[in-house]
């Protein structure tokens, strides 16, 4: 799964006007989900900001890059680039990640909560590292949350395009509720505890020193 984000550092003072923006998008994106180019699509404000860092952003996911870069075309053309917010952005950039663990429940969420987790590799970690631990940890504990309906989506991403350091992955997971967020640190905790071979698999492949999380509000649809 490919996804496209786009993000924007934007005025507090204009805040309020993307949401317009994100309409402008809906049209584009609700026909190609429809057209089944589309997997899924949304749209994020952030709730931890840094110095500098994103206030927003918008997404879109697809089987493959062509379907992610031809929904861009179709923004480009439909005039979503040129919102009079976006040009009050102080800073933008945008990311291109690949997914090959993922999965997600049927629907459309507003005011969900997406926790987002970078996690660079050790230099001496093997090529796998990702796979075992996405096999061994990750996948197991997130379908289980989404089972239960404490997540309604969860992916491992690494960049597709890389412009940043190309030994980092990232988990991210869409929690319909703050509770849900609560769910997942619990049930993070107790697999530690009850799996005490994991957490030195996972200390001897990552530098946690450098591990950074995010947390934003988002809309959310998944066909």
């Amino acid at each position: 799964m490919y996804t496209y984000e786009a993000n924007w550092s934007i005025p507090r003072a204009r805040w309020a006007e993307m949401d317009k923006a994100n309409a402008s998008d809906q049209k584009v994106l609700e026909k190609a989900l429809a057209d089944g180019v589309l997997v899924a699509y949304g749209d994020d404000a952030y709730v931890i900001h840094e110095v500098d860092g994103a206030t927003h952003d918008d997404w879109w996911s697809a089987m493959s890059m062509a379907g992610v870069l031809h929904v861009l075309d179709e923004i480009y053309k439909a005039g979503g680039a040129a919102a009079p917010v976006l040009a009050s952005a102080t800073k933008h950039w945008d990311n291109l990640y690949v997914s090959r663990y993922y999965n997600w429940r049927r629907g459309s969420w507003k005011g969900a909560y997406t926790h987002w987790a970078s996690y660079p590799l050790k230099a001496d970690a093997p090529r796998d590292a990702v796979d075992a631990l996405a096999k061994g940890f990750i996948v197991p504990l997130l379908e289980k949350l989404l089972a239960e309906g404490a997540i309604v989506e969860y992916e491992i991403d690494v960049e597709a395009i890389h412009t940043d350091n190309p030994a980092v992955f990232a988990v991210a997971y869409i929690a319909p509720a703050a509770e849900g967020l609560d769910k997942v640190e619990t049930a993070v905790h107790e697999t530690l505890k009850t799996a005490p071979l994991v957490a030195p698999a996972r200390d001897a492949i990552i530098d946690l020193a450098k591990h950074r999380d995010v947390l934003v509000r988002s809309t959310a649809t998944y066909r």
